[in-house]
């Protein structure tokens, strides 16, 4: 594996927006990430993040649309990530309105710091 692609595998440059009690209503945070060649941005514990986001298969993937999620309520709390993680743009949208997004929110919960 050349250096570059070892960089690529390993890098994220996220702008991550949370909302604790659902967007538009106040408590908005705002962080960053970023992770490669070094590790910076303001999400609290970014060394540990950078690890833990590398370690997840498809972090930012949408629930698959012909899956059955159960109908569970988690919270009001969403967030949206954005930017680039191993080479790929993202543009991610998260909440907890049922059980496939809660999944889904909780598989990179560590991201989301301040939502409760």
């Amino acid at each position: 594996m050349s250096v570059l692609a070892a960089i690529l595998v390993a890098s994220a440059s996220l702008h991550i927006t949370v909302w604790p009690n659902g967007q538009g209503q106040p408590g908005k945070h705002v962080y960053t990430l970023e992770c490669g060649n070094r590790v910076g941005g303001t999400l609290p514990k970014r060394a540990a993040a950078c690890t833990k986001l590398m370690q997840v298969t498809r972090p930012f993937a949408p629930t698959p649309t012909n899956v059955a999620c159960t109908q569970i309520y988690g919270g009001p709390q969403e967030a949206l990530v954005t930017g680039r993680f191993r080479g790929n743009l993202v543009r991610a949208r998260f909440g907890r309105k049922d059980g496939c997004q809660i999944a889904r929110w909780n598989k990179i919960r560590f991201l989301f710091p301040g939502a409760g």
